[in-house]
């Protein structure tokens, strides 16, 4: 069986790949390369092109039997200061991929969501039944695609499986692929970098929250925990498995604090770091109730945050940005 990736060449994307492959599947990337990069689709058949290049999109989706579809833009600080660009690319583009998708006669779908779609969580661990109200542009335009997917659901069959992420961390136990962004904003490789001779000081968005040391806690799951649920949501759909959104987490949180002395641990420096002001809109906690994914799909995540943080700084150990930048 063969599956589409979109955004295959971006951090999740790559690792779903690898996880596919492991499982007997065909894997064929489709990625524009605006923040993928060729590096990690190494070994796989790359399609250079757009979700929303219908022409670029036609011959490819008629040799594949499913689409797992993580092709989006993810920053929820730039959402907020360019809108325009989440609602074109999340959604006008997304509906685009969806509506070519079901011309092709494709009707399993995997979808890389969010839990930003909750908002500010009025009950923790979230569970899948909480309300969905998002406070950013990006969190909304996952709920947007989200409604959509439902909606095609109830009128054309398509089956699809909304995945919520909390915090992906981690890289490839093998230390070939892992995390590359520009600009990095996620913790833990900022927590690293900090702690290495020329790393950027880290900065603690907020310390006085009602948590146990003020810093905000969070949910962080191992990239190739999320890669294995992907496998485990489309074969739920190949056994004919109802549409249906699923949190992926641990249901353990922790605070920024305690992943500072988890990078500390990992590598043996000192991570450098000053306390900053609150951002907008970031909740005190977010963790995940992942019981629906363990139920349904019989996943859990199996990594806890020392093997994220070990593996994490295993792929920065090996990779310098000038090697990134220079695969890009």
């Amino acid at each position: 069986m063969t599956i589409l990736v979109t955004g295959g060449a971006g951090y999740i994307g790559s690792h779903a790949a690898r996880a596919l492959r492991r499982s007997g599947y065909e894997a064929v990337l489709y990625d524009n390369l605006s923040t993928g990069c060729r590096r990690l689709a190494q070994g796989f058949e790359l399609v250079e092109g757009d979700i929303a290049d219908e022409a670029r999109l036609r011959p490819v989706l008629a040799r594949v039997d499913a689409v797992i579809h993580f092709a989006a833009s993810a920053y929820v600080g730039e959402s907020v200061e360019n809108p325009r660009k989440y609602f074109q690319n999340n959604v006008t583009a997304g509906l685009s991929l969806l509506n070519a998708v079901l011309d092709a006669g494709i009707r399993r779908f995997v979808f890389s969501s969010s839990c930003a779609v909750y908002g500010l969580p009025g009950q923790v661990p979230i569970p899948e039944r909480a309300p969905r109200q998002p406070v950013n542009p990006y969190g909304a335009s996952k709920l947007f695609f989200e409604n959509a997917l439902e909606s095609y659901s109830r009128a054309y069959g398509m089956c699809a499986v909304s995945l919520r992420y909390f915090n992906a961390a981690g890289a490839d136990e093998s230390g070939e692929i892992g995390e590359i962004h520009d600009p990095e904003t996620h913790l833990i490789p900022l927590a690293l970098a900090a702690a290495v001779t020329d790393g950027a000081q880290l900065i603690v968005h907020g310390c006085d929250y009602p948590t146990t040391d003020g810093t905000c806690i969070r949910d962080y799951i191992h990239v190739a925990d999320l890669a294995e649920a992907h496998v485990r949501a489309l074969q739920y759909l190949e056994t004919g498995g109802e549409s249906m959104a699923l949190n992926l987490g641990t249901g353990h949180g922790h605070s920024v604090l305690e992943v500072v002395r988890a990078a500390e641990s990992a590598n043996g420096g000192v991570v450098r770091r000053r306390m900053g002001p609150r951002r907008p809109g970031d909740p005190p906690v977010l963790v995940a109730n992942p019981s629906h994914a363990r139920s349904v799909l019989g996943w859990t995540a199996k990594r806890d945050l020392p093997e994220v943080m070990s593996s994490a700084w295993n792929w920065m150990r090996k990779t310098s940005r000038r090697e990134l930048a220079e695969t890009a």
